[in-house]
């Protein structure tokens, strides 16, 4: 035979037997399987349990009216279909002549109006996936003068297919272009876009009825205010996890990657990172406990693998792994599972030298069970470190346990009132540290942004009316309001109802919080003594950004005595910070220069162009830009850096803030 023939013969052979790999790894999806989904039985005593807490216990008192029935109504169908591009017109129209039962219905526990209602829009979202998948076959056309309109939340709802269908050619036209706009071949896009809307489809198809439960009554308890949520049992499972900073499990970061599992980081200390079995990369397929059959799990949701590998603290989990080094056979690893403490949401300390100054930048990520004593354990360990300034940085700090922004600050004081709290009944009592220990005395910078909220802002406004610290950055988010957590659980719900799964729990609001000055911070935020905004500014974020945000007052003001370490005129600080902002071979130039850039193109950026050329144009002088941007950068701090390389301006800029603040600091 000859040898050519031989050849071509065996690459046509390996050619087909991958095009029969890959048909096996996309299976067609049907719409019959996706789930009609329906309420389970114990969600009727879930919905009438929390109807009854938030009425009794809830801050703000609210009337299960028609009024609220409608709001109720209109809020799970924005987040049913947000972009207004899934749902017709007809859909909406058949069942607003509920709207005005939704109270009653949810006091019932009567809910099959919502499934009925999620199950359509599910339905049109998979037709709609569908659609674009086939869509990918056509060519498409780049040099129209066609836009796509990215936010449609204001936009009428599509009243055909054919409307429909037509919002969908520009979204998978917008996805073709921005693949194509970094390079990526026709062939390479269409594979992954075909991927990505196949697991959409496929995720589709493994919709529960409790995701459906966590969305109907979220649209109930955010009407009553932003902050007011059911958490599903996992919700809630992650929740405690997060406040008290420790799980029990084995200690890996999961992230989905299409239908494979995969290990993005192990936890520093943890089982598996002491265990050397397990490395970033690896794919978990299969997982058991001990003396059970190993389920696969290649397709599942990611939080249902979550459940499966997490478990009681000595217990042994086993899972099916393919390691990132050899793909080509799975091995099994079992891992015996303990208290798994999360450190990388933990405060970190930096410390900075500049020229002769030493400044330590304390990181508080949230404001964790256990907070305090760490913050004092890294106080304790800077006393010999001759520091000119600390530096807390709130930057992106939620918030968290309201008694450890109470003590945090009393690290920094003597002693005396930090919080004013008030509950639903109008009684007002005052959170106070008594100590009469200071930790730290000398010179200290509280870095907020917008994303500062709650806790962050309780200590950031107490530091500032003892004019014990300079607040530096953005106004903060704004969030003056206390919530409670509580399970949904009863004590005799597995005596009676030993089938029901964990109910979850409820997180609501019951107090406010106001300074010591008798202000509030809520939807105003605590303002900065030096202002630096950021790219944000812009976004509509905050609390007086939402629609039902509970309002700002004033209470009296209670006594303290200032510690006045802060002197009342900045006006050193400010004239040097407003120098090193306006000279153009500064790193915070570059901030205003973002800023510019900003105000000029926020209000255009709703529509974008489906041309290549144009958006190509854009894209590149963006880019160069960007370049320009970070190469002055570079020369102005006279350092080797990557054009991409991160860099973080407003510490740089918090630091020399700190540093002019030490020579007028009154101690």
């Amino acid at each position: 035979m000859n040898k050519n023939f031989i050849i071509i013969l065996f690459s046509c052979i390996i050619i087909f037997s991958n095009f029969f790999v890959e048909i096996k790894a996309y299976q067609p999806i049907d719409i019959i399987q996706l789930p009609i989904l329906k309420q389970d039985d114990h969600h009727r005593i879930v919905s009438q349990r929390i109807i009854s807490r938030l009425i009794k216990s809830h801050y703000h008192q609210f009337d299960l009216n028609d009024k609220f029935s409608e709001k109720i109504f209109n809020r799970y169908i924005k987040m049913l279909d947000f972009g207004h591009n899934v749902l017709l017109k007809t859909d909406i129209d058949e069942y607003i002549k509920h709207k005005l039962n939704i109270c009653e219905l949810l006091k019932k526990g009567d809910l099959n109006m919502f499934y009925d209602l999620y199950n359509i829009a599910q339905k049109r979202r998979f037709e709609q996936f569908k659609y674009a998948s086939k869509r990918l076959e056509i060519p498409i056309n780049f040099n129209t003068h066609d836009f796509i309109e990215i936010d449609r939340f204001k936009s009428s709802w599509p009243k055909n297919k054919n409307e429909i269908n037509e919002l969908w050619d520009k979204k998978v036209k917008f996805d073709w272009l921005n693949l194509k706009l970094i390079g990526k071949s026709d062939i390479e896009i269409k594979e992954k876009l075909y991927k990505r809307y196949y697991f959409a489809l496929k995720y589709l198809t493994q919709s529960k009825s409790e995701d459906v439960f966590q969305l109907i009554i979220n649209s109930f308890t955010r009407e009553i205010d932003p902050h007011t949520s059911y958490l599903s049992p996992n919700s809630t499972e992650q929740f405690n996890s997060e406040i008290n900073l420790s799980l029990e499990g084995i200690g890996v970061v999961l992230q989905q990657d299409d239908e494979d599992i995969v290990i993005s980081s192990l936890i520093t200390g943890s089982p598996a990172a002491k265990s050397k079995k397990l490395k970033v990369g690896d794919k978990i397929i299969g997982v058991a406990d001990t003396g059970k059959t190993v389920v696969d799990v290649i397709g599942w949701r990611i939080d249902d693998v979550i459940n499966l590998i997490r478990g009681a603290k000595g217990s042994k989990v086993t899972m099916e792994i393919v390691s990132v080094n050899n793909k080509t056979k799975s091995h099994f690893v079992s891992i015996v599972r303990e208290y798994v403490r999360l450190e990388d949401k933990a405060v970190k300390l930096i410390i900075k030298k500049c020229s002769a100054n030493k400044i330590a930048i304390l990181d508080i990520p949230s404001f964790y069970i256990g907070l305090t004593n760490d913050v004092k354990s890294k106080l304790q360990k800077l006393v010999n470190e001759d520091l000119s300034a600390i530096i807390i940085d709130l930057r992106g700090n939620g918030g968290g346990v309201l008694s450890e922004a109470v003590t945090l600050s009393g690290l920094f004081i003597r002693d005396g009132p930090i919080v004013q709290v008030r509950n639903n009944n109008g009684q007002i009592h005052q959170d106070v540290d008594d100590d009469g220990i200071i930790y730290y005395n000398g010179p200290l910078v509280v870095l907020v942004n917008r994303f500062s909220a709650s806790a962050s802002e309780i200590f950031a406004a107490a530091m500032q009316d003892y004019k014990r610290a300079l607040i530096v950055g953005e106004q903060t988010f704004g969030k003056g309001t206390v919530q409670q957590h509580k399970s949904l659980n009863r004590i005799y719900d597995q005596i009676l109802k030993p089938e029901w799964p964990p109910l979850g729990s409820i997180q609501y609001t019951i107090q406010k919080f106001y300074r010591i000055t008798g202000e509030s911070t809520q939807r105003k935020g605590v303002i900065p003594d030096i202002i630096m905004l950021s790219k944000q500014w812009s976004y509509e974020v905050g609390e007086r950004f939402e629609d039902n945000s509970l309002p700002l007052d004033k209470i009296s003001e209670v006594n303290f005595n200032k510690v006045k370490n802060i002197p009342d005129i900045l006006s050193v600080i400010l004239i040097n910070h407003l120098k090193r902002i306006n000279q153009e071979n500064c790193k915070l130039f570059f901030i205003n220069n973002d800023l510019k850039c900003f105000k000029v193109n926020k209000n255009n950026n709703n529509f974008i162009s489906l041309n290549y050329e144009l958006r190509k144009k854009e894209n590149s002088k963006i880019e160069k830009e960007k370049l320009n941007y970070i190469y002055k950068y570079k020369l102005c701090n006279n350092k080797t850096m990557n054009f991409y390389e991160e860099y973080d301006p407003y510490l740089d800029e918090a630091i020399n803030i700190s540093i002019d603040l030490k020579k007028i600091f009154v101690m």
